[in-house]
């Protein structure tokens, strides 16, 4: 795998990877960024989300679930100290639908404990809560 990325204005940058989709990324106006884009950090967290919920959709369709939406809330703890790399996530996925909780928690665990390649990139702690709405 292989991206690019260009700088636009002082800490603001576009990239772009074999996809060949741009995307945003940008700094706080105090450190040299116009604030208009996540910062990378951020983007780690949208990473994780993207990547478990298309998993738990995946398995959830595999196993003729009535989802009819997923929402994720994701929450990350960082340390204090440089790196300041993740130390604890905490994920709430949101189940809309007819769906089985046991249907759930079986896939969210195949994501997280299989699938999920950010997931296994990251070395925080993470941790999930799942919610099953009518």
């Amino acid at each position: 795998m292989k991206i690019e990325l260009k700088q636009v204005q002082g800490n603001t940058y576009v990239g772009k990877g074999e996809s060949n989709h741009w995307v945003s990324l940008d700094a706080s106006t105090k450190d040299d960024g116009s604030g208009a884009a996540s910062g990378p950090m951020e983007m780690v967290l949208i990473a994780l989300a993207g990547c478990t919920a298309m998993d738990v959709e995946s398995i959830l369709k595999k196993k003729r679930a009535e989802m009819t939406r997923l929402e994720l809330e994701v929450t990350g703890e960082r340390a204090a100290e440089h790196p300041r790399v993740f130390t604890d996530i905490r994920i709430v996925y949101m189940i809309h639908g007819n769906v089985r909780q046991a249907d759930a928690e079986h896939a969210v665990a195949l994501s997280h404990e299989k699938y999920c390649s950010v997931a296994g990139s990251l070395k925080a702690n993470i941790s999930y809560e799942i919610r099953i709405v009518p």
